[in-house]
């Protein structure tokens, strides 16, 4: 079979999903973890030489002691002259530079009256001021450290390592789809091959590969199509039988069921004549002859139905006069109520009133209580309905209801063949129609007959149908 690609679906989303998450909540965890050490590192050596070279100016600035405001100005022009910035405290605040003068802090202040050295960082301005007390004075000396370039350094790291982040993001993306196609592509042939069994293609296998756990699924895929399309076969075959069987027997019926039904008409007109043990013998003769008759016709239509010799010849219908005719021609009119307005529908005439006969039919025979028939029009359908107040049919019987054959109750002796059901099935279908039941035990059984208006579809009233085509 063809291996066309799968089609996106969930599954391959969350597998993507996952991989690309996976990916890059790692990736970023290790950018993030390694921008930080690296920050940190790059802002204490930064500050460490800071320290260092502070130490060296307090040690330089005791040579202008005692601070006259000549030597003050000395000292800070000599330190700017060195491109140094320098803030130096002596009662006032004076700046070497005015655009390097940041705000010192409490903390800062506080740290260098207890003789320590102290720092602070200015966010804005990124100005690192490490101070001290200079020896042998209370004059409190500031040095200003620009670390812009320390700033822009770690600025740069972090954008190559979101770069970093974003590609790896993206190139989890693009693995993880092409893994989670190729690991989904036997999932999504196996899935065209069941739907393709469920079709009908019961030659369709899947390709074995390799000798991975999805070469073994195809394998077992395989020998489960060939015993399912094997068990087919023989059911086909089965059934061919059973259908040529059928035709046979109800071929050879035919002549001599005509001749005992003849006898059998002949005897019933002179069973007044006869004794009485012998009229009670041949009532029974004629009563099971006529029994006979109806098996035969039966099992004739339904080679009919199954060669698919049976045609369609639509008609316009009055569905509720129909209704009433069958009833009244089973002389069933204390049983049955027919109910419902005139309604017209374009249909088989002949075939309907199979149908309905039978289905009236069965529930007279097998119901039980005041039957009621039903007819109206619904959409561009129309609805048939067949109660009645009998048993029921139990759950377990209800989805064979409509084989041939079956019987609910099978050790009964006064009931049909057990095929009205099966020919009201393969009649509706013909028809187009939806024959179903619905029934619970004790509380009587519905048959309904959804059936198409085939008033508008403009079709050859004599098309040959052939069965199950439809419904």
């Amino acid at each position: 079979m063809a291996t066309d690609p799968v089609r996106p679906g969930r599954l391959r989303r969350r597998l993507t999903i996952a991989f690309v998450l996976v990916a890059g909540v790692s990736a970023g965890v290790l950018a993030g973890g390694s921008y930080l050490l690296l920050r940190q590192a790059r802002y204490d050596a930064s500050l460490h030489a800071a320290a260092a070279d502070a130490r060296y100016r307090l040690v330089l600035a005791g040579q202008f002691l005692p601070l006259t405001e000549q030597r003050r100005a000395e000292l800070l022009s000599s330190y700017e002259g060195s491109g140094r910035h320098v803030v130096l405290v002596a009662g006032d605040v004076w700046p070497s530079h005015p655009a390097y003068a940041p705000p010192l802090d409490e903390r800062l202040r506080a740290s260098v009256a207890e003789g320590q050295l102290g720092y602070q960082r200015s966010g804005p301005t990124r100005l690192l001021v490490v101070g001290g007390r200079i020896p042998g004075s209370t004059a409190e000396l500031y040095v200003i450290t620009d670390e812009e370039h320390v700033a822009a350094g770690l600025d740069q790291l972090r954008n190559a390592l979101t770069a970093g982040w974003v590609l790896v993001t993206l190139l989890a993306a693009a693995v993880g789809h092409t893994l989670a196609r190729r690991t989904l592509e036997p999932v999504g042939r196996a899935s065209r091959a069941a739907r393709a069994i469920t079709e009908g293609l019961l030659a369709t296998r899947l390709p074995v590969r390799g000798r991975d756990e999805f070469s073994a699924w195809a394998a077992s895929f395989n020998e489960m199509a060939e015993a399912l399309e094997a068990k087919i076969a023989a059911l086909h075959r089965a059934q061919e039988r059973e259908r040529r069987f059928t035709a046979d027997v109800a071929h050879e019926l035919r002549t001599p069921v005509t001749a005992l039904v003849a006898a059998a008409s002949l005897l019933r007109d002179h069973l007044d004549q006869l004794p009485g043990d012998a009229r009670r013998a041949g009532e029974l003769l004629v009563g099971d002859v006529i029994r006979l008759r109806r098996l035969v016709e039966d099992l004739m239509e339904i080679s009919r139905l199954d060669a698919g010799q049976e045609a369609v010849a639509r008609s316009d219908v009055d569905a509720a006069a129909l209704l009433h005719a069958i009833v009244a021609a089973g002389g069933w009119q204390r049983q049955v109520t027919v109910d419902g307005a005139p309604v017209r529908v374009r249909t088989d005439a002949r075939r309907l009133e199979r149908v309905l006969g039978n289905l009236i039919s069965n529930a007279v025979r097998h119901g039980g209580g005041e039957i009621t028939t039903r007819v109206a029009r619904v959409g561009t359908h129309v609805v048939f309905e067949v109660d009645d107040q009998g048993p029921g049919i139990p759950a377990e019987h209800l989805p064979r209801v409509f084989d041939r054959f079956h019987k609910v109750d099978p050790a009964r002796s006064g009931g049909g063949s057990g095929l009205g059901l099966a020919i009201a099935q393969e009649n509706a279908r013909l028809l187009g129609a939806r024959l179903t039941v619905h029934s619970a035990p004790g509380t009587g059984t519905r048959f309904r007959l959804d059936l198409p208006d085939h008033a508008d579809d403009g079709a050859d009233p004599g098309d040959q149908v052939p069965p199950g085509g439809a419904g």
